[in-house]
């Protein structure tokens, strides 16, 4: 299992210094909200990738469908080629309680779908030097500059990894997972309202992955929560059912802290600085 740190905001200067912090502390990834105003995600990733030499770097998470897909795929190549490989792009829907959708943009959820599903095709595509793309929601063609594909090639391939978020068991959800490299969990009940992911939750979504042909190779499966930084045992205990359930990334996250509070600096300062909480086998 690998270990990464959702920095929760912070100026650019506070969150590239946390980043070398995580570094230094034994983290293996340090990931940054993509707000809809704010500290910009991708510039704030290009400094952390000048600045470390072997954190994975990335969003928590892209709302893909409120961005532009080539754009995306512009921004994750040079994140790649910047960090020498270390970029990591996560996407999902979007959550309608960030204000995004105060922006106009679609918040029907079968479209925003649709958008995600052709978002990722399209990406894909143009890291693979496909410069052509026809769909329902988006139309490029930049053929004849096959020069653009080869300056922006990611240094990762066959691509950069993509991470997605799917709902468990919705099969339609599910499916986004297999065409991508791994699993951000959402799980749903019976009535369709989402709810807490358990350990066996994941159990039953790798089953389904395995059934379907996603785990062949690499691909991840990620949780998130907190540990404490000054309770070793306590910190692994909380990880190592998750671990033993087939997870490969825990992420920790402080979602509840303030913005804008010394109070949010200092903690997340001091739990980066205690390290990774490393699961007991």
């Amino acid at each position: 299992m690998r270990f990464g740190f959702v920095l929760p905001g912070g100026t650019a200067t506070q969150q590239l210094g946390l980043a070398v912090l995580a570094e230094e502390a034994g983290w293996d990834g340090v990931f940054v909200w993509e707000a809809p105003y704010g500290v910009d995600a991708w510039t704030l990733l290009a400094a952390m990738a000048q600045t470390t030499s072997r954190i994975r770097l990335g969003t928590m998470l892209t709302p893909l469908p409120w961005r532009r897909p080539w754009k995306v795929a512009s921004q994750a190549a040079t994140l790649d080629q910047l960090s020498n490989g270390r970029a990591v792009l996560a996407v999902g829907l979007g959550a309608i309680t960030t204000g995004l959708h105060r922006m106009g943009d679609p918040t029907d959820r079968r479209t925003r779908a649709e958008m995600l599903d052709e978002g990722i095709d399209l990406i894909q595509g143009l890291w693979q030097g496909q410069l052509r793309f026809t769909g329902k929601h988006y139309n490029i063609d930049v053929s004849g500059r096959e020069d653009l594909y080869r300056v922006a090639r990611p240094v990762q391939q066959p691509r950069i990894p993509i991470w997605v978020v799917a709902a468990w068991p919705r099969p339609r959800s599910m499916r986004r997972a297999l065409r991508c490299d791994g699993l951000l969990p959402a799980t749903m009940d019976s009535a369709g309202t989402f709810r807490r992911t358990t350990p066996e939750d994941i159990r039953a979504m790798r089953r389904w992955l395995e059934e379907h042909g996603s785990m062949q190779g690499s691909f991840d499966i990620v949780t998130e929560g907190e540990t404490p930084g000054d309770d070793a045992d306590r910190a692994a205990a909380i990880v190592s059912p998750w671990a033993d359930a087939g997870c490969t990334w825990w992420l920790e996250v402080r979602w509840q802290l303030p913005h804008e509070s010394d109070e949010r600096m200092r903690e997340v300062r001091q739990r980066l600085a205690a390290g990774p909480p490393t699961a007991r086998r």
